[in-house]
């Protein structure tokens, strides 16, 4: 008898780490796992990282040698977050004529974001130019039989485009170049996968958030059902203005707008900072993402083939303040 992959072994998706590894440690810990030879394992179960494993907290480095032993003995699979992105982005030189000597220009903003990371790094060099190689083997996102995951938005029509053009699911170096511009095919792949859809706000408006970043645009859902207004379809962290969340969606706006019927295999995302307690978005959609490194929770979901998501299959433990004290490195900074 042939026995399915999904059939003999659970799934477990855990949500954006961004550096807490005792936290992820704790949580593995209660989902049964245990570290046999140094790397967490379990004995039924795999672990699906939705990225974001750097940036922010305080053990970033530690982080990424659990993950990255996980995935590479088998124990885990994992799909590319923004900040990973991010990341070769930073650190990689823009070709000459560019106009540009960095990808991702080196700005106080893009400086900010990733200073944990690189400060963490700082006396590890080789290992953090071995882990950015490793990053390029990262998918974009997990086709299992029973459910998809990426980081931030299932957009099927550049995830069907991009696995004829890339012949797979992960990027390479001239990928990467590509997609600085973000007007281009690969630049949307990368906007849409790793930091979802958007709207721009009507009549020259714009909307600071909580991380003191002005936006002309706000996140959208790419799941929404027949929405009608700005708040159908806001999917971030801060609302928006009353009168602006209730305006009509034009014709145009809607054809702008995703969907994801309930006819499709259930998909997990993180990306997106959730708070209260998890529970599906959508009969086929959950976000695992809940703030982990605000001193939220870190969650998983235990993912056993069914097509309808419950909220009873979500675990989590609160970060505490600050994470306990780690292998690597026993500083007790708190995450910013």
């Amino acid at each position: 008898m042939v026995v399915h992959k999904s059939a003999s072994r659970g799934f477990d998706i855990i949500g954006d780490i961004h550096g807490c590894a005792n936290t992820l440690a704790r949580l593995l810990d209660q989902m049964g796992y245990r570290k046999v030879n140094g790397i967490y394992q379990h004995p039924r179960r795999q672990a699906v990282f939705i990225g974001d494993i750097i940036d922010r907290g305080p053990r970033i480095r530690e982080a990424l040698h659990m993950v990255r032993d996980m995935v590479d003995h088998g124990f885990a699979q994992i799909v590319m977050g923004n900040h990973e992105y991010n990341a070769l982005g930073y650190c990689t030189r823009a070709r000459p004529g560019s106009g540009r000597k960095w990808l991702r220009e080196h700005n106080a903003r893009h400086d900010r974001l990733i200073k944990e990371t690189l400060d963490q790094f700082e006396h590890y060099p080789h290992e953090w130019n071995e882990f950015l190689e490793w990053f390029y083997t990262i998918p974009l996102f997990l086709e299992e039989e029973d459910f998809r995951a990426v980081h931030a938005c299932w957009d099927r029509n550049l995830i069907e485009k991009f696995k004829q053009i890339q012949g797979g699911n992960c990027i390479n170096e001239d990928f990467l170049h590509a997609s600085s511009a973000i007007e281009s095919f690969a630049g949307q792949v990368m906007d849409n996968l790793l930091r979802g859809t958007d709207l721009r706000l009507p009549e020259g408006l714009s909307i600071t958030g909580s991380d003191g970043y002005t936006r002309e645009f706000f996140r959208t859902r790419f799941w929404a059902d027949d929405p009608q207004t700005y708040a159908d379809v806001v999917f971030q962290p801060d609302p928006l203005p009353p009168e602006i969340a209730q305006r009509p969606l034009s014709k145009a706006e809607k054809k702008q707008l995703l969907s994801y019927p309930e006819s499709e295999p259930p998909v997990f995302v993180g990306h997106y900072w959730m708070e209260g307690e998890p529970a599906p978005l959508k009969s086929n959609v959950a976000c695992i993402d809940f703030s982990a490194v605000k001193y939220g929770k870190l969650v998983a979901y235990r993912m056993d083939g069914e097509k309808v998501l419950s909220k009873d299959k979500f675990v989590s433990v609160d970060v505490e303040r600050p994470e306990q004290a780690g292998t690597f490195q026993s500083e007790d900074s708190v995450a910013r």
